[in-house]
């Protein structure tokens, strides 16, 4: 597997009135450009980072203990800041409720269970898998 960090959240299609009193739809088409989207999610993004390691509520394990130093961890940030983020924005297909079972499957499960792990240490991880559909036994994963 590789390392690919990605987000799935639902975005309203408008908002609360500044004085709460009414729901302001936006515009059919969008609610905001997708560039502009994808910029103002990397900046929030990065700001709550920061924030959460200012507050110390991240923890850093093994290689990556170097990052409770703060120089260490805006030297970390500083890249994606510059970098170009990506933001996939679509209306749904098939109504809210596909939605919510769509993201349910992310929400409500585990990557690997508990019981398909065979042995976990600092360098590496074991797991049983098996090819969906598959009658052959399960495979050990390194």
């Amino acid at each position: 597997m590789t390392h690919h960090p990605h987000v799935h959240m639902i975005v309203p299609g408008g908002g609360l009135a500044m004085d709460d009193s009414r729901w302001i739809s936006c515009k059919p088409t969008f609610l905001l450009p997708v560039r502009v989207l994808s910029k103002l999610f990397r900046r929030l993004m990065l700001e709550k980072l920061l924030a959460a390691h200012q507050a110390g509520s991240l923890r850093f394990l093994s290689s990556h203990a170097h990052l409770v130093d703060a120089k260490a961890f805006a030297a970390l940030l500083a890249p994606l800041s510059k970098k170009r983020w990506f933001v996939y924005a679509k209306r749904p297909f098939a109504g809210p409720k596909a939605v919510l079972a769509y993201l349910s499957r992310y929400t409500h499960r585990v990557a690997i269970s508990n019981s398909r792990l065979i042995a976990v240490d600092q360098r590496a991880s074991r797991s049983r898998s098996r090819i969906t559909g598959s009658k052959a036994p399960a495979d050990t994963r390194r």
